[in-house]
C-alpha cells in the first residue's frame, strides 16, 4: 500500500471550528471521545472472538513526548480506514445533525476530529481481528492525511497517537488525563490503565454505586454525600425501563432556592454524559439530584445532553412516578419522616402545587398552615374541619384571631403561597369548603354589651376615644368569649396602609413625603364615607374594662392609652414615634400617680 497524499472530503478546518465553538464545551472532550471509541471497538470484539476488553493511557511526559491511547478492540482494516476514517466528514455531518451514531463507533466520525482541538496531527495504528495487515492512518490540521502499511508487530486493536498543539500540553499530561478518565469513565466497566511518569500504571475502574444500592446501601449513601456535599435526606430507586435508565434520586437535606431546578448527572453505557442535564427529571422534582445511567437515551451530537423525544419523555414521566412513589409510601411507612421532608422544602412545594395538579394532588394533604389552634397539616385540617375560614394577610390574621371565640380554626394565609393553597382546597378535596374572612365583617358579628349596660359602654366609648385622640383611634367596647383580652385592635387593610404611610411619611424625604400625601388625598376622597380611622375594640366581658367605668379623670385615660399600646403589641404592630412617646407620657403618669397616693 503506497502512502499517497490524500484529501478529506470536507472542510477540516471548518469543521474543527464548528466543533470547538459550537458543538463541544471544550477540548478537553477529546478524551472522551477517544474511551467512547476504544470501549466500543472492546465490544465489537467480544461478538467476533470474545477477547478484547482493555484501555491503556501512556500520557505526555518527560518519558513520553507524545500522547497514546491503547485499546484491544476490534481493531480496522486497510479497507475500513480508507473508506471511514477518509470520509470522516461523512460521518461527523451525521452528528452534527443529531442523528443516530452507529451501535459501535468504530468509525471513530466526529470522535476522531474532536482530537484536533488539541493536536495539529492524529497518528491512528490498527490490525483488525478479522485479518489483514496492519495499517497506519496520519491526518493532519491542513485537510491532508495518508494511508501506510502500520508496523508488523502492531497487535490486534488500536492505538491514537497525539502530539500537542502549542498551549495544549497539560490537557495531554499525567494530571489532566487522569482527572478526565475518572470523571468520563470510572464506571465504564472496562479496564482503563494510565502509566505514570515515574513508572507503574494507576488502574481506574470503580464499580458504579448508583446501580447496585441495594447490595451496597452504605457505598451508594456515601456517593450522594460526595454528589452533594453532605449526607443526603433519602436515597430513592429510580427507573425507566423503556429505555434502560435507572439510577438513584438523592432527596436534599436542604431547601435549595427558590425556582432553582436540580440538574441530573447522566451516563449514557456507563460513560459520563453531563453532570448537568436540567431536562430528565420532572421541573417539580427540584428536591432531588439525580444519578442514572441508561442504553437507550439519545445524545446530541456533542454528547453533553439529550435529545427531547418521545423517549426522554416517557423516561422523565416513569423516573418522576418513582419519586412520587417514594413520598406516598413515607406517607405510610414513616409519616414522621415524611412530615420532616415537607418542613425542609414546604415553601417550594407550596410555590409548585399553585400550577402542577398532580403534584397538588398527592402532596398537599402533607403541607402545613398556621392557624388559631396551632400548626396542622392541611389533611389533619381538612379531615377535622372541612369548612375552612382564613385570612389573607398577616394583619388581618393577628386581628381576626384576636375577636375569635373559638369555633373552629383560623387559617392565617398572608405568608407565601398559603391563601391560593388554601383556594385550591375545593378542587383537591370536594367535600371541603373555604370562607375568606375580613377584619370588617368579623367585628360586625360581636355582641355589643348588654342592654342593660348599653349606656355605660356608650359613655365608655366616648371617653376612652377622647384619651386617644392624639393616635386618630376609635374605641368601641364589645363583648368577646375570650375573657383574659382586654383589648384588640382592629383596623381593615385600607387603614392599615394609610397607617403605615404615616410612618414611611416620617422617615423620608420632601418628594417622598409628598408623594405619600397624593396617595392619602386620593383614598380619602375615594372612601369618604366610610370609617378611616383604627379601632381599639374593649372587651366587656374583662375585668380591667369593667373597671374602667368607675374609673375618672387621669388615671381612667393613661390606662386607655396603655391598653391601646398593648394591643398593638399584641397584634404585633410596630411602634409609631407617637405610640411610643404615648406610652412614655402613660407610664410617667402612673408612676407619678402611684408615688402621689404612697405620700
Amino acid at each position: 500500500m503506497s502512502a499517497d497524499e490524500q484529501h478529506f472530503q470536507v472542510d477540516l478546518r471548518g469543521v474543527v471550528d464548528l466543533l470547538s465553538r459550537h458543538i463541544y464545551s471544550g477540548p478537553r472532550v477529546y478524551l472522551r471521545e477517544l474511551l467512547q471509541n476504544a470501549r466500543d471497538a472492546i465490544t465489537a470484539r467480544s461478538e467476533i472472538d470474545g477477547a478484547g476488553g482493555r484501555i491503556r493511557i501512556t500520557p505526555l511526559s518527560e518519558r513520553s513526548d507524545e500522547f497514546v491511547l491503547r485499546d484491544d478492540g476490534v481493531g480496522l482494516t486497510a479497507d475500513e480506514v480508507g473508506e471511514l476514517l477518509a470520509t470522516v466528514g461523512r460521518s461527523s455531518k451525521r452528528d452534527i445533525f443529531d442523528l443516530p451514531r452507529h451501535e459501535f463507533l468504530g468509525q471513530f466520525g466526529i470522535g476522531l476530529l474532536s482530537c484536533f482541538m488539541v493536536a495539529d496531527e492524529i497518528v491512528i495504528r490498527s490490525r483488525s481481528a478479522r485479518g489483514g495487515d496492519p495499517v497506519e492512518w496520519s491526518g493532519r490540521t491542513d485537510g491532508t492525511f495518508t494511508v501506510s502499511p502500520g508496523p508488523a508487530d502492531t497487535p490486534i486493536g488500536t492505538s491514537v497517537h497525539l502530539r500537542p498543539r502549542f498551549g495544549s500540553e497539560d490537557l495531554l499530561r499525567t494530571a489532566s488525563v487522569m482527572q478526565l478518565a475518572q470523571t468520563f469513565a470510572e464506571f465504564l466497566g472496562v479496564r482503563i490503565d494510565v502509566d505514570l511518569p515515574g513508572g507503574g500504571e494507576s488502574r481506574i475502574d470503580r464499580a458504579a454505586p448508583f446501580l447496585d444500592a441495594r447490595s451496597t446501601p452504605d457505598a451508594a449513601v456515601e456517593y450522594g454525600a460526595e454528589l452533594l456535599g453532605t449526607a443526603p435526606f433519602a436515597v430513592v430507586p429510580i427507573d425507566a425501563a423503556g429505555t434502560g435508565t435507572r439510577g438513584l434520586a438523592y432527596v436534599l437535606p436542604y431547601a435549595p432556592p427558590p425556582g432553582s431546578h436540580q440538574a441530573a448527572r447522566v451516563y449514557l453505557n456507563r460513560m459520563l454524559l453531563s453532570e448537568r442535564v436540567d431536562d430528565l427529571l420532572p421541573e417539580w422534582a427540584f428536591f432531588v439530584r439525580a444519578v442514572v445511567d441508561s442504553t437507550a437515551l439519545s445524545p446530541t451530537a456533542s454528547r453533553e445532553s439529550l435529545v427531547e423525544d418521545d423517549a426522554l419523555e416517557n423516561t422523565r414521566a416513569d423516573l418522576g412516578q418513582a419519586i412520587r412513589r417514594w413520598i406516598l409510601d413515607l406517607g405510610l411507612s414513616a409519616p414522621e419522616r415524611l412530615a420532616q421532608f415537607v418542613s425542609i422544602h414546604e415553601v417550594s412545594l407550596k410555590a409548585l402545587v399553585r400550577h402542577d395538579d398532580e403534584l397538588a394532588r398527592f402532596i398537599t394533604r402533607w403541607l402545613s398552615v398556621e392557624t388559631t389552634i396551632g400548626r396542622m397539616t392541611i389533611g389533619d385540617l381538612v379531615t377535622r374541619y372541612p369548612s375552612v375560614r382564613y385570612a389573607a394577610t398577616v394583619d388581618e390574621y393577628r386581628q381576626v384571631a384576636g375577636l375569635e371565640s373559638g369555633a373552629g380554626p383560623l387559617v392565617n394565609g398572608g405568608y407565601l403561597y398559603d391563601s391560593e393553597i388554601i383556594e385550591l382546597l375545593p378542587e383537591l378535596f370536594p367535600a371541603v369548603t373555604v370562607e375568606r374572612v375580613d377584619v370588617l365583617t368579623e367585628f360586625e358579628r360581636l355582641d355589643p354589651p348588654p342592654f342593660d349596660d348599653r349606656p355605660s359602654a356608650i359613655s365608655l366609648e366616648d371617653r376612652a376615644t377622647a384619651a386617644l385622640s392624639e393616635v386618630d383611634c376609635t374605641v368601641i367596647v364589645r363583648s368577646l368569649e375570650l375573657e383574659d383580652v382586654p383589648a384588640v385592635y382592629v383596623a381593615d387593610p385600607a387603614v392599615l396602609r394609610r397607617i403605615d404611610r404615616g410612618r414611611a411619611r416620617g422617615a423620608t424625604g420632601g418628594l417622598w413625603s409628598s408623594v405619600l400625601n397624593t396617595i392619602d388625598d386620593q383614598t380619602a376622597a375615594v372612601h369618604e364615607d366610610s370609617a378611616t380611622s383604627a379601632r381599639l375594640c374593649l372587651n366587656w366581658a374583662n375585668p380591667v374594662v369593667q373597671g374602667l367605668v368607675r374609673t375618672t379623670g387621669e388615671p381612667f385615660d393613661r390606662t386607655v392609652q396603655l391598653l391601646y399600646v398593648q394591643a398593638l403589641l399584641a397584634g404585633h404592630r410596630p411602634l409609631a414615634p407617637r405610640d411610643r412617646a404615648l406610652m412614655t407620657r402613660a407610664l410617667g403618669a402612673m408612676i407619678d400617680l402611684s408615688a402621689r397616693s404612697a405620700d
